[in-house]
């Protein structure tokens, strides 16, 4: 008999900024985004991204739309003031292949793209500028899911690409605690990090997202 499809989608909320560096163009000076926690919904305008899996047999696909926009003020050499604003979008997909670790564990292994489109402006009272990049990254990833008991459960993500073929590098973390609140509900909490080191004709992003996770999943 032939093994239909199963799916689920996930919704989470942020609490994630932008931090890292920030130049503009050749002989610009940078702009740093360095902060700690308690900056975070100071500096963050929006944060949020969406999961989504389809499985059939041990086939896996996957992916990932992840939206967010910081705002910042700092300092620029030799102590000028300046202001910054950087979004981010990225888009990942990937597929393969489900394995089973024992334990009701299950690994999936995972290739694929993502996406980048980042979005910035520098003013300051000598500069204002607002540049833009996108380009494509490669990734391998991991995706385990370790059942605790009847409703909990920890789900684990890593990937990492880049390489100089889109940015310089990008990697990911991801580990979120699911409780499942109904037979095709569950409630996720955790943390999620994701960096990007990018430089193309003078516009270099060394940044990353780093921050709590709240999701909402719907299983299919």
């Amino acid at each position: 008999m032939a093994q239909d499809w199963s799916g689920q989608v996930t919704v989470y909320g942020w609490g994630a900024g932008v931090g890292g560096d920030f130049t503009p163009f050749t002989g610009a000076p940078t702009l740093s985004f360095d902060k700690s926690l308690s900056d975070v919904l100071e500096d963050l305008d929006a944060a949020v991204f969406i999961t989504g899996l389809a499985r059939r047999g041990d086939l896996v696909f996957f992916g990932d739309l992840t939206y967010t926009a910081s705002s910042r003020a700092g300092l620029v050499p030799p102590g000028i003031p300046a202001a910054g604003e950087v979004s981010l979008r990225a888009l990942t997909l990937a597929g393969g292949k489900r394995l089973q670790a024992g334990g009701g564990t299950t690994v999936d292994v995972l290739g694929g793209l993502r996406a980048w489109k980042i979005d910035g402006e520098v003013t300051s009272p000598v500069l204002s500028v607002a540049p833009s990049a996108s380009f494509v990254d490669p990734i391998l990833a991991l995706r385990v899911n370790t059942p605790l008991s009847d409703r909990w459960s920890v789900l684990s993500y890593v990937d990492v690409g880049g390489l100089g073929v889109g940015s310089d590098f990008t990697w990911q973390i991801a580990v979120t605690a699911n409780y499942q609140a109904r037979d095709n509900l569950f409630l996720s909490a955790g943390w999620r990090h994701l960096a990007v080191d990018y430089s193309d004709g003078g516009t270099v992003f060394d940044g990353a997202l780093s921050g709590p996770i709240l999701g909402l999943t719907y299983t299919f």
